[in-house]
């Protein structure tokens, strides 16, 4: 109760002598500058929300067009459409000030014309995708179409600076494809994992489903096309994210690792209030909407609406369905420490804390050695690892009142999570178990060490080392992989450590004491509860099979001289090593993302196709020339690119066949076709982590600070997560998982399998070379790889 009495900010009371009156100075002080600060906030939203909604017009022009309106009324020329009368007529009077006040709802009502003229010009022209299937090898020439479609693009887009939502009205919808032209896709990229029997099965089945109830999930699927921003998105989110009874830990929740050739400081206290306060920076970037939008090439927008919820955002769990909750602020952080939670204040006096304050506040909390979890708290994010019914069923009971829901809400509502890990983080090329552990701290630490709920949990080892955890509902991985970017790009370029390794600067003041949150969970259903949830991320963790494999033996720069994309060059060797490991092709899954569209995510590539696995077993054939050998893989490679920029055009496969899905069950419709597809494992899960997603990262400066990318646990028990980054022109970094409790996978062969096939293609092309100068006449120009 005393906790409770020493919160009370004012209070007054009525005595004999009149009224008494009570209140705490400072708390009310800051709970002023706390609206203060909401108000500019919903003030700065307000102005960019114009600014947003007029673009590509510049709000600046208002006063322009109004001006040139004012001047053709009072020198007897006429408005468009004598606009200027028309509102004199409706007006009370035509004296001076109501003429003016005509010319300017005339100028608006132009102004707002010419405004949503360019907006939609722009939005049509970037539903023209040609662009993306133009060949960019040296010597290829950009078709007239394009060119004179890249120039007005660049007209329009490009001379007013936009903001990180300026393109969101201009963007396109994601559009919607033929069922006939989806079966075709599909039965072609289910043909090389068949024999002829299934084959003939499943063509039967795709039939029966196109001439049958296809029309009519079609329809309702076409009329959702066009009435909501997106067809697949909400659903997709609803579906297959949040509707998820099963762990977010491992199975859902993915990890980002530190640019681990850099290592600026091993003072944990220093790394952690740096990368606080850089994370602070850019969460104020993005309410500003001062980050510029990724464009693709330097022109064509991608969707930041993933951006909106990257800061202040938690999955909530719920009985049936969890939701996604958004706080529009948030003035602190929470600190995971030895098992305590910490509250700790970021602003003072309506500025962010410096990293040198920081600094103080986080040395506090690892101060306090002394310091020992209350009954059942150690071990409470267990509860975010497990079974997500089980806890939303916990919650509703012993989290609904009392400290236990104000503290809950105080780490629901931070910006975000900081986790000070006792262990260090390493790593050592000599030793790569190390690197492997370094990934498994990152993906699921204890069990109890990262809040899975929100949005992302940031990791700092004992040593200084960095990485994150982050749940995958709000948003995916390029998005967070943009965030980490900026983090170690700044980093890289900008002096945040003096030579002790702590942050630079001198504070201001003394920062905030950092709060010890308080729990009540000495309820016997809440303990059992815990140590449930406990046990069940214990199995789970323990049964991860992870190997981060640092491939060094060459990069893209050898894939660029073969004249092949980099990332179908991996892809063909994931194929290879596959094959080898498992004896037979699998459903292989690779991301690829549709933000080219209005609040898209991402697709399905199908990497494993007729062509990939000719070329595979043209490999295992010594009897196959090596010339039929790199023809078979040029031409596999060029299949792979077509179905990724198919992919990302709209016209995949993969997001369709599940809308529809999603159509029949709530007819209450069976489709023996759509239960089938829709339960096929994708035994070979692949993604690749792009970066150069900000201009602040200069690679040939600073070559050292890319970061090693990040990974995810295995989609199917028995199958391979593969994540890579191509970090250079001769570095690449492979995170491969898989369980230990599958006998027949192994993440360490499948590494090894990797890098056998990486090595053999760099073979086959010096092979192919050397044969090319013995007799050149026996290289056409058909048999030559072409770029991509």
């Amino acid at each position: 109760m005393a906790e409770a009495h020493s919160a009370v900010a004012f209070s007054f009371s009525i005595t004999h002598e009149g009224w008494d009156i009570n209140y705490d100075r400072e708390v009310l002080d800051l709970v002023w500058q706390s609206g203060v600060r909401s108000w500019k906030k919903r003030l700065a939203r307000f102005r960019t929300g114009v600014r947003n909604g007029v673009y590509p017009a510049h709000l600046q022009s208002l006063w322009l067009v109004i001006a040139i309106a004012v001047g053709l009324h009072f020198t007897q020329r006429h408005v468009p459409f004598d606009l200027v009368n028309k509102w004199l007529s409706v007006l009370p009077g035509d004296s001076l000030q109501w003429q003016l006040t005509a010319c300017s709802l005339a100028g608006l009502i132009v102004w707002l014309s010419i405004c949503y003229t360019m907006r939609y010009s722009l939005k049509l022209l970037l539903m023209y995708k040609g662009w993306m299937y133009e060949k960019r090898a040296p010597g290829s020439r950009v078709s007239l179409q394009t060119r004179l479609w890249g120039l007005f693009v660049k007209v329009l887009a490009t001379w007013n600076k936009p903001g990180l939502y300026s393109f969101q009205g201009s963007l396109p919808r994601l559009p919607l494809p033929s069922v006939q032209d989806t079966m075709q896709r599909y039965l072609r990229s289910v043909r090389p994992l068949l024999d002829d029997s299934n084959y003939n099965r499943m063509e039967r089945l795709a039939k029966e489903f196109e001439q049958g109830i296809s029309t009519k999930l079609q329809r309702y699927l076409f009329l959702k096309s066009w009435w909501s921003t997106n067809y697949v998105s909400d659903w997709w989110e609803e579906y297959v994210y949040l509707r998820g009874r099963g762990a977010l830990m491992v199975n859902s929740n993915f990890y980002g690792i530190d640019a681990i050739f850099m290592h600026p400081t091993k003072v944990q206290s220093a790394r952690a209030a740096s990368v606080v306060n850089l994370l602070l920076q850019f969460r104020r970037t993005v309410e500003r909407q001062e980050l510029e939008p990724i464009l693709v090439q330097g022109l064509v927008p991608l969707c930041s609406w993933q951006y909106e919820r990257i800061f202040n955002t938690v999955r909530a769990p719920g009985v049936e369905t969890d939701k996604i909750i958004h706080y529009q602020d948030s003035n602190h952080i929470v600190v995971l420490y030895r098992g305590c939670y910490y509250k700790v204040i970021i602003y003072h006096n309506g500025r962010l804390l410096r990293p040198c304050e920081l600094q103080i506040q986080i040395e506090h909390i690892l101060q306090q050695s002394e310091e020992k979890p209350q009954p059942g708290e150690e071990l409470l994010a267990s509860l975010t690892a497990g079974d997500r019914t089980k806890w939303a069923q916990i919650r509703q009971t012993v989290f609904a009142k009392g400290v236990n829901r104000t503290s809950l809400h105080t780490v629901e509502s931070a910006a975000f999570v900081l986790s000070l890990d006792e262990k260090p983080f390493e790593f050592d090329l000599a030793h790569p178990e190390k690197l492997d552990q370094f990934g498994r701290y990152l993906l699921h630490g204890n069990g109890h060490d990262r809040w899975f709920d929100k949005s992302f949990t940031v990791c700092v080892g004992s040593n200084g080392r960095i990485g994150f955890n982050a749940e995958h509902t709000w948003a995916d991985a390029p998005v967070m992989a943009h965030v980490w970017e900026n983090i170690v790009a700044d980093e890289a370029t900008n002096k945040r450590y003096d030579e002790n390794g702590n942050t630079v600067g001198i504070p201001e003041f003394e920062p905030p004491t950092p709060k010890r949150l308080t729990w009540d969970l000495n309820d016997k259903v809440a303990l059992v509860a815990i140590d449930e949830a406990h046990i069940a991320a214990q199995k789970l963790l323990n049964d991860v099979d992870l190997r981060i494999l640092v491939h060094d033996a060459y990069g893209k720069g050898l894939m660029k001289t073969c004249r092949l994309s980099p990332d179908a060059f991996i892809q063909m060797a994931l194929q290879l090593a596959y094959y080898r490991d498992a004896g037979k092709f699998s459903l292989t899954y690779e991301a690829s993302m549709t933000r080219l569209f209005r609040e898209g995510r991402t697709e399905t590539v199908r990497p494993c196709t007729i062509e990939s696995a000719a070329w595979v077993k043209a490999m295992l054939d010594s009897s196959v020339s090596t010339e039929d050998r790199v023809r078979l893989l040029n031409e596999a490679c060029e299949r792979h690119q077509l179905g990724y920029q198919d992919a990302m055009c709209g016209k995949g496969i993969d997001r369709h066949l599940f809308c529809l899905y999603v159509v029949s069950k709530y007819l209450e419709i069976d489709s023996p076709f759509l239960q089938e597809v829709l339960s096929e494992p994708w035994r070979l899960s692949t993604s690749q982590t792009p970066h150069g997603q900000t201009a602040k990262m200069d690679l040939k400066k600073h070559p050292n600070c890319i970061s090693a990318g990040g990974g995810f646990g295995p989609v199917a028990d028995d199958g391979y997560g593969v994540s890579y980054i191509v970090a250079g022109e001769d570095l690449i970094f492979f995170h491969i998982s898989s369980k230990r409790s599958c006998g027949t996978t192994s993440s360490e062969r499948f590494a090894q399998e990797i890098c056998r096939a990486l090595a053999d293609m760099k073979h086959l092309f010096e092979e192919y070379r050397s044969l090319q100068k013995k007799n050149p006449s026996n290289g056409t120009k058909s048999d030559k790889p072409q770029a991509k």
